[in-house]
């Protein structure tokens, strides 16, 4: 199983001001759906569609996840569009939807979270190992540091969604 060293950020400046600096370099822009098929406090297994904007290309995912904060495991692998409607349409839960921007921002890889059905814009940074995470710099346009707040988390999103439906 191999780890997932992640910090998330609450986003504190406009987007389009961010781009218009000319220093955010989009890569991709991606539509997510998620859905969540089984969790607890420490573990998670969701299934994914990921369309990409420019192409329209799509591709499916089946994700495990275990652990909390900066640090996960995490097992992650294609699955066909079939198998991907036939476990959603089993579950009939809402997805959670996102847009999300790959992009480079002087030398380091973000991506930034659109989500829909709240009022909330995050932006992820990985990293290759612990050290690297604690002694990252953050840009200014980068707000509090949320990855170990729950109310944040996408599972927690997503149950509340649950019971909106």
């Amino acid at each position: 199983m191999s780890l997932e060293i992640e910090r998330k950020f609450l986003l504190t400046e406009p987007l389009e001001a961010i781009k218009a600096t000319g220093k955010l370099a989009v890569r991709s822009e991606q539509r997510i759906e998620q859905t969540y098929l089984a969790m607890d406090e420490t573990q998670e297994l969701r299934i994914r569609r990921i369309t990409d904007l420019a192409t329209g290309r799509k591709e499916f995912t089946h994700t495990f996840k275990r652990g909390n904060g900066m640090v996960r495991e995490e097992v992650e692998y294609e699955i066909s569009e079939s198998i991907y409607e036939q476990i959603a349409g089993a579950f009939g839960a809402v997805p959670l939807t996102k847009n999300r921007i790959t992009a480079d921002w002087e030398g380091i890889g973000v991506e930034i979270d659109i989500y829909d059905q709240l009022d909330l814009t995050v932006v992820e940074v990985e990293f290759a190992s612990e050290q690297e995470a604690n002694a990252f710099e953050l840009p200014y346009w980068f707000g509090r540091d949320i990855g170990a707040e729950k109310q944040y988390s996408n599972k927690t999103v997503w149950r509340s969604l649950q019971k909106r439906a």
